[in-house]
């Protein structure tokens, strides 16, 4: 384990991109365990207000991104300056995607519906990067056999072509598809094949003149948000924490 870290985190300069996700994903998970709690009434934490105002995570994120992505550019690859600039960077892009959905509402919508966007951007940015860790970017890796050299010749030809598989999958539609079909040839491969959904930039080029195929992309994409809406949502409650329920709305044009 030891000769496989460093060979393929250490001597390639990958240890400050492991820092930056491990450090990205326990904030995460830390600040989500702290505001349920805040939100059920237990522990001893509670919002943080200055004046009045409440001070979203956001706000302490941004900092730490902005200090740790200038300190990470001044340090280099290397040192100490180097990880702890990259953990800075972790802790600050955790908190702040764990609001992604609050930057792209532009307003607090942390625990509705729309929050589960914040749980999202975090699982794809995790895959992204760890995607680029696991071994498929073997790039500055030093003193290569002509085996190892073959073995990950062969590696990056199967990632560049599962990366333009995943390329058609999400311009039809599926990002996670899209995401997790890099590492998967299976995915990428049967996500690029299905009818793209509706919406999508391939189905409004594609599908213009063709009412069966726009059909039929309905009724897929129906029948599978039927079938794995409910899997998907106990998951990110799971992660995330249950969103509180929308209000009613009266009906009519005069609800107000």
């Amino acid at each position: 384990m030891g000769h496989w870290l460093y060979r393929n985190i250490v001597e390639p300069g990958k240890l400050p991109l492991l820092l930056a996700l491990m450090s990205f994903v326990v904030t995460f998970a830390v600040t989500r365990v702290v505001t349920r709690m805040i939100r059920a009434g237990r522990g001893p934490f509670g919002n943080v207000r200055a004046g009045g105002l409440h001070i979203h995570h956001v706000v302490p994120g941004v900092v730490l991104t902005v200090a740790g992505g200038f300190g990470a550019v001044a340090s280099g690859r290397e040192g100490f300056a180097a990880g702890l600039s990259a953990v800075v960077f972790g802790v600050g892009a955790g908190l702040v995607l764990d609001e992604f959905a609050l930057i792209l509402h532009l307003d607090d919508v942390y625990w509705s519906e729309e929050g589960r966007k914040s749980v999202e951007a975090v699982v794809l940015t995790a895959a992204l990067v760890g995607l680029l860790l696991s071994g498929f970017a073997p790039f500055g890796v030093n003193d290569l056999s002509q085996d190892e050299i073959a073995d990950r010749g062969t590696v990056i030809a199967t990632v560049a072509v599962n990366f333009l598989f995943s390329l058609v999958a999400l311009s039809k539609g599926k990002a996670r598809t899209a995401v997790f079909g890099v590492i998967v040839p299976v995915i990428a491969l049967v996500g690029a094949i299905r009818l793209a959904r509706p919406g999508s930039f391939w189905a409004k080029r594609c599908y213009r003149h063709r009412p069966r195929a726009r059909a039929r992309s309905r009724l897929r994409a129906y029948r599978h948000d039927r079938r794995w809406a409910g899997p998907r949502r106990a998951l990110e409650d799971w992660i995330g924490g249950k969103p509180d329920p929308s209000p009613a709305r009266l009906p009519g044009p005069n609800r107000h």
